[in-house]
C-alpha cells in the first residue's frame, strides 16, 4: 500500500459509537442470586431461558442507567464505591442463601406429602390439580411479563413521575386479565383436569378436579406475586422476592401437618370433595399461595409505591411486540408438551405423576446448585459482547461456560445414574411411603441422569440467543424439541408396562434435552462461526472417563454395604458412600489429567476452607 493511503488511513476518523437507543446493555442483578428464582415455582416441563433476557436485556435508555457499572469495571471505581463492595458483597450472600434455602424447604415439602400421603392416586390429583395454575399464569401473563414488561418497567423510571403511573396501569391490567382467567378456569376445572388427565388409567380425575376447584383461584396470586417481584426488581428491591417462596413452603409445612392429623387414612382416596382431607390440603395450599403474594406488599409499600386503579394500554408494550410473540410461541409449543407429558403419566399406573414431579426436582437440583450459580458469573460478559457484536469473545465465554458445566455436572449425573434407587428409598420410602414406589422413583432418576448435562447446555445456549436478541431461535428449537418429544412419549406409553410407564417418560425428556443441545450447537456455529468445539470435546472425552470411573467405584461400594440397617438405613449409608466414593474418584481424575477448566473452581473450594 503506498505511504499517502496509509498515511490518510491513520487519520480517517473512527466510526462514531452506535446510538444509545440501538445498543443493548446487560443490567445486573444482585450477585449470587441465580435467574428466574423470583418465580413461584418451575414447571416441570417448562424452560424458562427467557427469563434472562427480561432481568439482563433491555435498550440503552439514558447515559448510565440503572446497573450499567459491570463487574469488570469495578477496579476503576473510586475508592469510596469500592469500599461499598463488601455490602454488596453481604447482600448478595443473603440472596443466595434465600434461594438455597428456597429450593431445600420447596422439596422438602413434597418429600413430607409423600410420607403422609404415599406416592400414590391421591399425591397424584394433586400434583395435577396444583399444575394447573402455574400452565395458566403462564399462558396468560408469564411469557408477555417477562419479556415485554420487566425492560419496559426500569425505562417507565425516567418518567416524570418516576413510572408510577406506568407502573399502576401495569397492575391495573394485570389484575384483570388475572382475575377473569381466574374465574373463567375455575368454572372450567372438570374441562381442565380431563385435559391434563387420561382415564383409561389408574388416575382419578374427579379427585383432581375437587383439588382443581380449591387451587385454581391461585393462579390470581400466583400471576400477583410475578407482577409484584417484576416491580420490585426493576427498583432493585430482590429480597422480599427471594424469600416470598420460603413464606409459601412454611405455609404449606403446616398444611401438611395438619393434613396428618385430620381424621381418615390420608392413603385412602377421599370420597367428596367436603372431606376434610381434601379441604385441608386444598385451602392450605391456596393460602400458601396467597401469602406468598402479600409478603410483597409491605416492600412495595416502603419503596413509596402506591396503588390505584388506572386503566388503559401504554403505547410503550408495542416497542417489543414482535418479540413478545416468539415468546409467546415458545410458552405455546412447551406447554403443548406439558399436556401430553401428563396425560401420558396419566394413563400409566398410579403413582405416576406423582413420582414424575419429584424425580424432575431431583434431576434439576444439582443444576440449581450448582449449575447456575457458576454460570451466573459468565453471564455479565456474555452479555456485554453480544451488545458489543464481539463475537469472537462471546464464542469464548459460551465455550469456557460449556466446558465448566460439563466437569461439574457429568460427575454427578453419573452417581445419580448408579445411586438412584438408593436416593427414592433414602428419600421417599419414611413414613407411609412404600419402599417399592421409592424405588421407582429412584429408578426415573438413574435412567434420566444421561440428560442433565444436555439440560444445562440447552440453557446456556437460550441465553446465548437471548443475548443477541434473537427470540425466533430458541422458539423453532423447542418446536422440534416437541415435535420430537410428543411421539416418542405415546410410543413409551404403548409398549412399556404402566408401571415403567414414568421410567419411559423420564428417558425421552431426557433424550430431548440432548437433541435440543445438539441443535442449538449447530446453529449457534450457523450464526457465530467456529464454536471451539475441539477443546469442548476433548473436556467430554476427560470428563466422561472420570465419570464413567466415578460411577464404577459407586456402584462397587453398593456392593459392599451389608443390609442390617432396614431398607432405609442401609439406602442412607449407600448413598452417603456412593456419593463421597463415586464424586471423589471423579473429581480425582480430573485433577490427576491437569484439566484446566477444573482449577478455578478448585482455587474457589481451597479459599472457602482457609476462610472457614
Amino acid at each position: 500500500m503506498r505511504p499517502w493511503r496509509q498515511e490518510a488511513q491513520r487519520r480517517r476518523p473512527a466510526p462514531p459509537p452506535p446510538r444509545d437507543s440501538e445498543r443493548t446493555i446487560f443490567i445486573p442483578r444482585e450477585r449470587g442470586i441465580p435467574p428466574g428464582v423470583r418465580w413461584p415455582a418451575a414447571d416441570p416441563d417448562v424452560l424458562r431461558p427467557y427469563d434472562e433476557l427480561a432481568t439482563r436485556m433491555m435498550p440503552r435508555i439514558s447515559a448510565e442507567p440503572i446497573g450499567e457499572r459491570l463487574p469488570e469495571v469495578q477496579l476503576d471505581r473510586p475508592k469510596d464505591d469500592q469500599q461499598k463492595a463488601p455490602s454488596l458483597a453481604k447482600a448478595s450472600g443473603r440472596m443466595a442463601i434465600a434461594t438455597l434455602t428456597s429450593r431445600i424447604t420447596g422439596f422438602a415439602w413434597k418429600v413430607m406429602l409423600a410420607w403422609v400421603a404415599t406416592l400414590g392416586v391421591l399425591y397424584d390429583s394433586f400434583t395435577v390439580a396444583n399444575t394447573l395454575p402455574l400452565i395458566i399464569n403462564e399462558l396468560l401473563l408469564g411469557g408477555v411479563l417477562t419479556s415485554v414488561v420487566v425492560p419496559l418497567l426500569v425505562r417507565s423510571q425516567d418518567d416524570e413521575d418516576g413510572g408510577e403511573a406506568y407502573t399502576q396501569r401495569l397492575l391495573t391490567l394485570a389484575i384483570t386479565v388475572l382475575g377473569v382467567g381466574t374465574v373463567v378456569s375455575t368454572a372450567c376445572a372438570p374441562w381442565l383436569t380431563g385435559l391434563l388427565m387420561d382415564d383409561t388409567g389408574d388416575a382419578d380425575p374427579q379427585l383432581a378436579t375437587w383439588f382443581a376447584y380449591l387451587l385454581l383461584p391461585g393462579l390470581l396470586f400466583y400471576g400477583l406475586f410475578a407482577v409484584l417481584s417484576a416491580i420490585l426488581n426493576a427498583k432493585q428491591i430482590f429480597g422480599p422476592a427471594q424469600w416470598a417462596p420460603v413464606v409459601n413452603n412454611l405455609v404449606i409445612f403446616a398444611t401438611i401437618a395438619a393434613f396428618a392429623v385430620v381424621p381418615g387414612d390420608p392413603t385412602i382416596v377421599p370420597t367428596q370433595m367436603t372431606d376434610p382431607q381434601v379441604l385441608v390440603l386444598g385451602i392450605g395450599v391456596l393460602t400458601a399461595m396467597v401469602a406468598q403474594a402479600m409478603f410483597l406488599v409491605p416492600a412495595l409499600r416502603r419503596s413509596g409505591f402506591t396503588f390505584q386503579w388506572r386503566f388503559g394500554l401504554d403505547e410503550r408494550l408495542k416497542e417489543f411486540g414482535g418479540l413478545a410473540a416468539w415468546i409467546l410461541g415458545y410458552v405455546a409449543v412447551s406447554q403443548i408438551g406439558m399436556v401430553v407429558n401428563t396425560r401420558v403419566l396419566t394413563g400409566g399406573a398410579a403413582g405416576g405423576p406423582s413420582i414424575y414431579s419429584n424425580a424432575w426436582l431431583l434431576f434439576q437440583l444439582p443444576y440449581g446448585v450448582i449449575g447456575v450459580s457458576l454460570l451466573t458469573a459468565l453471564m455479565p460478559k456474555m452479555s456485554r459482547a453480544a451488545a458489543d457484536g464481539d463475537h469472537r469473545k462471546l464464542v469464548g465465554d459460551l465455550s469456557y461456560g460449556s466446558r465448566i458445566t460439563t466437569i461439574m455436572l457429568m460427575p454427578v449425573s453419573a452417581v445419580m445414574a448408579v445411586a438412584g434407587p438408593s436416593i427414592g428409598v433414602a428419600l421417599f420410602a419414611l413414613g407411609k411411603g412404600s419402599v417399592e414406589d421409592a424405588e421407582r422413583l429412584g429408578q426415573a432418576l438413574a435412567v434420566s441422569a444421561f440428560g442433565l448435562v444436555p439440560y444445562a447446555l440447552v440453557m446456556l445456549q437460550m441465553r446465548v440467543f437471548y443475548a443477541m436478541k434473537d427470540s425466533r431461535t430458541p422458539t423453532l428449537i423447542m418446536c422440534v424439541m416437541t415435535a420430537v418429544k410428543i411421539p416418542l412419549l405415546y410410543l413409551a406409553a404403548s409398549v412399556l408396562d404402566p408401571v415403567n410407564v414414568v421410567l419411559g417418560v423420564m428417558m425421552v425428556n431426557s433424550l430431548v434435552f440432548v437433541v435440543g443441545a445438539v441443535m442449538g450447537q449447530v446453529w449457534l456455529w450457523v450464526k457465530l462461526g467456529n464454536l471451539r468445539s475441539r477443546r469442548v470435546l476433548g473436556v467430554i472425552l476427560f470428563t466422561v472417563v472420570a465419570s464413567g470411573l466415578g460411577a464404577l467405584a459407586a456402584a462397587l461400594v453398593a456392593q459392599l454395604v451389608p443390609n442390617l440397617l432396614g431398607d432405609i438405613g442401609t439406602a442412607w449409608v449407600t448413598l452417603v458412600l456412593q456419593g463421597v466414593v463415586g464424586l471423589a474418584v471423579s473429581f480425582g481424575v480430573l485433577i490427576a489429567l491437569k484439566v484446566d477448566e477444573l482449577a478455578p473452581v478448585t482455587r474457589r473450594i481451597s479459599g472457602l476452607l482457609r476462610r472457614g
